[in-house]
């Protein structure tokens, strides 16, 4: 039983930090490390690297449900113009999307296992939540707006640029969606059309992710006993439901305010990782 409340927890957590620009990886970590995981016969290493990655997809549903009608191009309430649009939408997807696939998938691992790291990963909380201030404070300029506010307008240039800056994701702790809204933002992208969009390039990178690191962690020899079944499959649900209170809230945050706060709270984070990291609480 406890080892599904873990699996709760980490779900909860997931869902609340994957779509806000926080770093859900930093947050899993720290969650993770308090409550000792990877560690027993359920929660092995092997075990824990896959699950953190299936449940990020247990998030992503929650995009598919809430933008299902948006992203849907066969939708028979749309005509033939909003149709033709959602798959011109879909196209751009498909253009962010490979930078990530390629470069995405030649360092992923590297990455994890050379640069997970308290010091990177509150390295990165740190030097983002700073962008993101510095980067509100300049859009509050009275002469400074954002030029691109409907997605319909986006060139496929702009979201392939997007998808380059996405890749920045890969250095842990950056948070894919805080890189991607960063990006977005500076190219003159409005907040919300920003975030929708991070959203939208979030449903087939962590497909391929999924299927990436389920299919290694099989062919590497891993199984599912009884009980490790029953704890993905929760953290995957609650991720899904926690995930669409936090998209919910987000949308109706960033339509009166700023990312400022969420600027903040990374550095807090990551001062918080740098102190958990010196006294050897976290593990990586």
């Amino acid at each position: 039983m406890f080892e599904i409340i873990k699996s709760i927890i980490i779900g909860i957590v997931e869902g609340l930090t994957e779509f806000l620009p926080v770093s859900s990886t930093g947050h899993i970590i720290i969650a993770e490390s308090l409550m000792r995981i990877p560690g027993g016969i359920v929660w092995t290493k092997a075990f824990t690297g896959m699950f953190d990655y299936v449940i990020q997809l247990g998030a992503i549903m929650a995009v598919i449900q809430l933008y299902f009608h948006k992203l849907n191009p066969f939708s028979p309430r749309k005509n033939e113009i909003e149709k033709k649009q959602t798959w011109t939408l879909w196209f751009k997807v498909v253009v962010a999307v490979l930078p990530a696939a390629v470069i995405g998938f030649l360092l992923n691992d590297f990455m994890d296992a050379h640069f997970l790291t308290p010091v990177v990963v509150a390295t990165a909380l740190i030097l983002y939540g700073i962008l993101f201030i510095v980067l509100e404070k300049y859009n509050a300029r009275e002469d400074v707006n954002p030029w691109m506010t409907d997605l319909n307008r986006m060139s496929y240039k702009l979201a392939l640029a997007i998808g380059f800056i996405q890749v920045l994701s890969i250095v842990p702790g950056t948070s894919r969606s805080g890189a991607t809204i960063l990006g977005a933002m500076f190219l003159g992208v409005s907040r919300i059309a920003a975030a929708e969009f991070s959203f939208f390039l979030s449903i087939p990178v962590m497909f391929g992710v999924t299927i990436l690191k389920v299919g290694s962690y099989l062919h590497k020899g891993g199984s599912f006993t009884g009980m490790q079944s029953v704890t993905l499959a929760v953290g995957f649900i609650v991720s899904w439901i926690v995930a669409l209170f936090a998209i919910k809230f987000m949308m109706s945050y960033i339509k009166k305010h700023d990312f400022k706060a969420f600027g903040w709270y990374r550095i807090i984070v990551g001062i918080l990782v740098l102190i958990l990291g010196f006294f050897g609480i976290l593990h990586m």
